[in-house]
């Protein structure tokens, strides 16, 4: 068994949410949980396929982050986990209803930020130990840091 460390790859104004599902209509019913949500969404998503063929599938409404789903999805070589890259949405107002699609295990993280996954290599295969999203933190909110934190989500609408 050996641990390793595989770094998402996006452009800093794309978004990921990562998980695990566990059955091949997951690509579809997570395409169709996503165009649900947020009207005229742009995303791409891919799952790896844990048995069978153990295809990378995917689906999406945008070709560049389709393809980097893939890529991702490729890299990442864990069964059964899921990785959908957003431009224009935050991960936020898809949450529930990814939650919702029944075939969804758990969601490791819905960021912006870089993330690196944590993934235990062993002779079967790949699986996800962890992620590890963003930096650590560099101090204690103050003040005039809580100002513009609300004053942020009143630009974004997530606030009156």
């Amino acid at each position: 068994m050996k641990l390793v460390t595989q770094a998402i790859q996006k452009p800093d104004d794309v978004n990921v949410i990562f998980g695990q599902a566990h059955f091949i209509k997951t690509v579809e019913d997570l395409h169709e949980a996503l165009v649900t949500a947020v009207p005229a969404i742009d995303f791409g998503l891919a799952f790896c396929e844990a048995s069978g063929p153990c295809l990378v599938r995917w689906s999406g409404t945008d070709e560049k982050l389709t393809g980097l789903a893939r890529q991702n999805a490729l890299s990442i070589g864990a069964g059964h986990s899921f990785i959908i890259f957003l431009r224009n949405c935050f991960p936020v107002n898809v949450l529930p209803a990814i939650r919702h699609v029944p075939e969804v295990c758990t969601i490791y993280c819905a960021t912006g930020n870089p993330v690196e996954v944590i993934l235990c290599e062993t002779e079967q295969g790949r699986g996800v130990m962890g992620v590890i999203d963003g930096a650590c933190p560099k101090g204690i909110e103050q003040p005039s840091d809580i100002a513009e934190r609300k004053a942020m989500l009143r630009r974004f609408g997530y606030k009156l």
